[in-house]
């Protein structure tokens, strides 16, 4: 039985006679010799492409591998690339936060120290006020009080100079 369907006897004949390969000084031979010759050609051709494709199919694949470690790697990146961003953007947060509250600590501190200031200011003052009227009050009361008589105010006098002697 041979191989080639009746459509590439009558393609071979359309050609002229002469192989398609370019071997146009050989002419197929009507007869069975050069049937069984192109049979076995064609045997042949058809096992070796049946083994390439064998060993082609059952040799490892590494490509699928390659492709799911690159995949891998390529998603492992991005997920410590945005933990490092985030963390940047946390610190930078947590370092404005903490320099707004050392500044509020610092205003406060500063707030309290002025009134302090004031309460001082405003203590001595009062001590003063104090003083003066105590002194204004002892004041008012020798230039309103005697302690003797304005007749007798030359004795006392005398009695005072002769009293620092």
């Amino acid at each position: 039985m041979s191989l080639m369907g009746s459509g590439e006897n009558k393609r071979e004949q359309r050609v002229g006679g002469f192989h398609e390969m370019g071997d146009m000084d050989k002419k197929i031979e009507p007869g069975a010799a050069g049937e069984q010759e192109l049979e076995q050609a064609l045997k042949n051709f058809r096992l070796s492409v049946v083994a390439w494709s064998d060993a082609a199919y059952s040799r490892p694949r590494t490509a699928a591998q390659v492709v799911r470690h690159r995949s891998w790697r390529l998603a492992a990146g991005w997920a410590l690339g945005c933990a490092l961003v985030a963390g940047g953007l946390s610190g930078a947060g947590y370092e404005r936060h903490h320099r707004q509250e050392v500044a509020r600590i610092a205003a406060e501190r500063a707030a309290e120290q002025q009134r302090m200031v004031r309460e001082r200011e405003g203590l001595l003052r009062e001590e003063q006020a104090k003083a003066e009227e105590e002194d204004l009050l002892a004041k008012v009361d020798s230039d309103v009080s005697r302690e003797v008589p304005s007749a007798m105010e030359p004795l006392a006098q005398l009695m005072a100079e002769d009293e620092r002697k």
